[in-house]
């Protein structure tokens, strides 16, 4: 039989929780799921994670959240991911001391997070080595899955190239936009370059459009806030697995939009 993984896009605010509770149960028993793996890292206000909104979406049906960039926004969420038993991961190429991991093990299958460099802003290790090391330290799981949280569609590109044939899968997020790229790489990795976003459709990448185009005219910093209102858009990629291969057998867009 082979393993059914949900993977879900960047979860927007208010709005992209309440889709996600909307969405995702039926999906669940729609498709079988065994895991359902989403990127939590702008589910409070648009900007981080609390213990609170990671719990909110647990009771939604997700097992597992990878997170990027702006995980670190509520430092209500440090000592969960100190947490190894918590299933919530952040880039495993921050340097040392930065607080959780960027590994979980659910069940037989292993989670990675990393984050990308170009245009991200931030100055972090490489995530290309860092994926070497970890998955050196982690040899005993045969589905392995990255989310791949980047700016440039040629750095995710390359990294799935380069660990093809060594992971399952490698899914981009952070552009919060999805692309019409899935497919299995040669040596069976599966592949998206992002996996889109649950949030507002009338948005800019889920916040408010009139406070991004301000920001935009008077290069002035600005809060962004995201649109609570639908309708509303998730975002996802199904991917089917062989468990004692590894590879990849099927990826197709999960795409809704919700009123």
């Amino acid at each position: 039989m082979p393993l059914n993984v949900l993977i879900v896009g960047d979860i927007v605010g208010k709005l992209g929780r309440r889709t996600v509770d909307a969405v995702l149960p039926e999906l669940r028993t729609e498709l079988a799921l065994d895991l359902v793996i989403a990127n939590g890292e702008n589910t409070a206000g648009g900007r981080g994670l609390t213990p609170g909104t990671a719990e909110e979406l647990y009771r939604s049906g997700v097992d597992v959240l990878t997170s990027g960039n702006h995980i670190w926004e509520n430092r209500d969420i440090y000592p969960i991911l100190d947490d190894p038993r918590a299933p919530v991961i952040r880039p495993i190429n921050y340097p040392e001391g930065a607080p959780g991991s960027g590994f979980y093990k659910h069940s037989a299958v292993a989670i990675f997070n990393a984050m990308g460099r170009t245009f991200m802003g931030v100055n972090i290790d490489d995530p290309f080595r860092a994926m070497d090391r970890a998955l050196a330290e982690h040899p005993e799981c045969r589905v392995k899955i990255l989310d791949f949280h980047a700016e440039a569609t040629s750095e995710k590109i390359a990294m799935a190239y380069y660990l093809d044939g060594r992971v399952s899968a490698v899914v981009g997020t952070h552009t919060h936009v999805p692309t019409a790229d899935a497919r299995i790489l040669p040596n069976g990795t599966a592949y998206v370059s992002d996996l889109g976003m649950v949030g507002a459709l009338h948005s800019v990448l889920g916040m408010d459009t009139e406070r991004v185009i301000e920001r935009f005219l008077t290069q002035l910093p600005n809060r962004f806030d995201p649109v609570d209102k639908g309708p509303a858009v998730f975002n996802s990629v199904h991917i089917q697995f062989d468990p004692e291969t590894g590879r990849a057998l099927s990826i197709q867009r999960v795409d809704r939009e919700v009123a």
